[in-house]
C-alpha cells in the first residue's frame, strides 16, 4: 500500500503506526512492516525533487525562483508543496492541479532524483527491487 502521509511523522514511529494515529486505519492482520509506504508528506514532494520533469512538463513559463534549496523535501508541508507548485505554475499555460495533471507528472518523474531527495521514496523503491 503507498498512501501521502498528509502530516509529518513523529521521529521513530512506524508507517502503520503514523497511518493508526492520523487516519484510524489499523495494520490488517498478517501485514508487515514492509506492506505499508507513505509519501511524505505528498504525492507532489516527489514532483520537487524532479525540477527537470517540472521543466519539461510546464514549459519555460515555469517560475523556478518559487523554488527554494530544501535541505530535506519531505519536512514540507502538504500546504508548502502544494502552494510552491502553485505558485510556480502561475504564469504556465498548463497550472498544476490535483487529478489529471497530478498523474501525467508521476508518469515522468525521475524515480532516481525522487529517491535521492526522499527517504521513504527510497524504502519503497529498494522494497519494489526485491519483489
Amino acid at each position: 500500500m503507498l498512501v501521502d502521509s498528509e502530516d509529518a511523522l513523529t521521529l521513530g514511529s512506524s508507517t502503520w503506526h503514523h497511518l493508526l494515529n492520523r487516519d484510524g486505519w489499523g495494520r490488517p492482520e498478517g501485514a508487515d512492516d514492509d506492506q505499508a509506504f507513505l509519501m511524505v508528506q505528498v504525492m507532489e514532494t516527489w514532483f520537487l525533487a524532479d525540477r527537470d520533469a517540472l521543466r519539461k512538463y510546464f514549459g519555460a513559463k515555469l517560475n523556478e525562483k518559487a523554488f527554494k534549496k530544501w535541505p530535506k523535501l519531505e519536512d514540507l508541508s502538504k500546504d508548502a508543496v502544494l502552494d510552491v507548485l502553485e505558485r510556480a505554475t502561475a504564469s504556465c499555460r498548463k497550472r498544476y492541479s490535483k487529478g489529471k495533471t497530478s498523474f501525467e507528472l508521476l508518469a515522468i518523474v525521475d524515480p532516481a532524483q525522487v529517491e535521492a531527495a526522499c527517504p521513504h521514496a527510497k524504502a519503497l523503491l529498494e522494497k519494489l527491487r526485491t519483489v
